[in-house]
């Protein structure tokens, strides 16, 4: 079976795209183990640690990102040139990561049979 791809693109908080998202990595990877998470343009400050959403009435979510090795998901790639762009590096992220150029991405998204964007 072909990958399925999650492209998390959208900044954490603003709106329920992140938390909905990695519901449905954590739902789908109960069912398979070809998961692979995409994070790019502000979807990088999704795996910022110390946020504080509840001061917008939010949900802290953040920290469950870390559950995915628990669940198999161990194909997790970053946007190199997105974190540059919002200077940020690979250590600060709360996962572990593979960081990979914006051409290197677009090329491992095609080769997924399925892809769901947050």
């Amino acid at each position: 079976m072909r990958e399925i791809g999650f492209v998390f693109s959208s900044s954490p908080h603003g709106s329920a795209s992140g938390r909905e998202g990695l519901d449905a990595v954590l739902a789908t990877s109960n069912y398979t183990e070809n998961v692979t998470l995409f994070f790019i343009a502000d979807g990088v400050m999704q795996l910022l640690p110390e946020q504080n959403p509840h001061l917008i009435l939010c949900r802290d979510y953040i920290s469950t990102f870390k559950m995915l090795s628990l669940c198999d998901v161990e194909n997790i790639y970053v946007c190199k040139d997105s974190l540059a762009e919002r200077g940020l590096t690979q250590s600060q992220l709360i996962i572990n990561t593979s960081i990979i150029s914006s051409k290197e991405m677009a090329l491992r998204i095609t080769q997924c049979a399925h892809f769901l964007h947050f």
